[in-house]
């Protein structure tokens, strides 16, 4: 079987064989090209749909996350919006409030913490101190709601009397320094 335009081109019967041949084969690879890429062509969308698809429940995943990563850094900023108050006679009022007496205190140098944070220490001494009154003193700095930590705790039985403690009590408070405030972020 020959093509006849190959007879007009004037060509042998052996190159019209060859070329009619040629002709099935291109034939043949056009056939099979088209729906093979197709194939490849609905594979990629469908891939780039599934990758789309996944971003998108990630990012949706991530918004609970994002939330509780703004929460913390509010509340944060709350914390430290306020600052400490001077840390002698916050220590004092509530040593009374819990019927201590503090002997002592010892202020110590500011400490900076990279450009934003001070941090402010102040030792105190309390004698003869039950450890019931101790423990709520310690709970009412904590709970305060001042940037103020405690930092250093060292208590001493005293010797012949029952439940009477000697206390050295390390409290440090935490300032922003304002002059090195970062810049508002953009939304």
């Amino acid at each position: 079987m020959v093509i006849p335009i190959f007879e007009r081109w004037g060509l042998n019967p052996r190159e019209q064989r060859i070329a009619t041949i040629a002709v099935f084969v291109v034939a043949a690879m056009l056939l099979l090209a088209v729906p093979v890429g197709l194939a490849t062509l609905v594979s990629s969308r469908k891939t780039e749909n599934e990758e789309l698809r996944a971003a998108l429940t990630a990012v949706n995943g991530a918004r609970a996350q994002i939330r509780e990563r703004q929460e913390r850094k509010s509340s944060i900023a709350q914390r430290y919006g306020k600052k400490a108050p001077q840390l002698a006679g916050f220590l004092e009022q509530s040593a009374s409030a819990q019927k201590l007496q503090v002997t002592d205190s010892v202020d110590r140098p500011d400490i900076p913490h990279g450009k934003r944070y001070v941090e402010r220490t102040t030792i105190i001494h309390l004698k003869k101190s039950g450890m019931g009154p101790i423990a709520k003193f310690l709970e009412a700095i904590e709970k305060s709601g001042h940037p103020v930590a405690v930092s250093r705790l060292n208590i001493r039985k005293r010797s012949g009397e029952p439940d009477s403690y000697d206390v050295e009590i390390g409290v440090s408070a935490y300032d922003r320094n304002d002059a090195a405030a970062p810049p508002p972020e953009k939304k």
